[in-house]
């Protein structure tokens, strides 16, 4: 096994919950090819920008970019391609249902790997902030980082 490559791995989009409030959170599995895997294995995965949509009743994320495995050569990957997500038909069914209000998104918030090795993503229904918002979160982030140095 190479030393570069760790056994857990979790990859967060920080930039989510500044940006959204989450509604419902859900872990689904991600359709990989071969040398994925490897990659995120290596931690070469970013989910900035990312979101996911509904196509034919099955759900896809797009704009998830694994980058290139540098051992992978001829058979590499497409870094930003659409990547199929494995949810059961119920928990589908519920996330289309309120997908129809207005306002509200499929966002991945967080990619790791399980204990028996497999990729899977943690997608959230969520729901804009809108400016004054982000300000109150920052503003009670502070009080608490605040009162945590009073009391240690």
């Amino acid at each position: 096994m190479k030393p570069n490559i760790q056994q857990k791995i979790t990859i967060k989009n920080r930039r989510a919950s500044f940006d959204y409030s989450f509604i419902e959170k859900y872990t689904a599995g991600i359709v990989l090819v071969g040398t994925e895997i490897k990659a995120i294995r290596e931690g070469k995965a970013s989910l900035v920008d990312s979101f996911c949509y509904f196509r034919n009743g099955e759900l896809f994320i797009k704009s998830l970019n694994i980058s290139i495995y540098t051992e992978g050569n001829l058979y590499n990957h497409e870094p930003t391609r659409e990547r199929k997500l494995l949810l059961n038909k119920q928990e589908l069914t519920k996330i289309q249902k309120k997908m129809v209000d207005k306002g509200l998104t499929i966002i991945p918030t967080l990619l790791f790997t399980s204990d028996s090795g497999y990729a899977k993503v943690e997608i959230a229904i969520a729901k804009g902030k809108k400016t004054y918002d982000k300000r109150d979160d920052l503003k009670t982030k502070d009080l608490n980082r605040e009162m945590d140095r009073k009391f240690k």
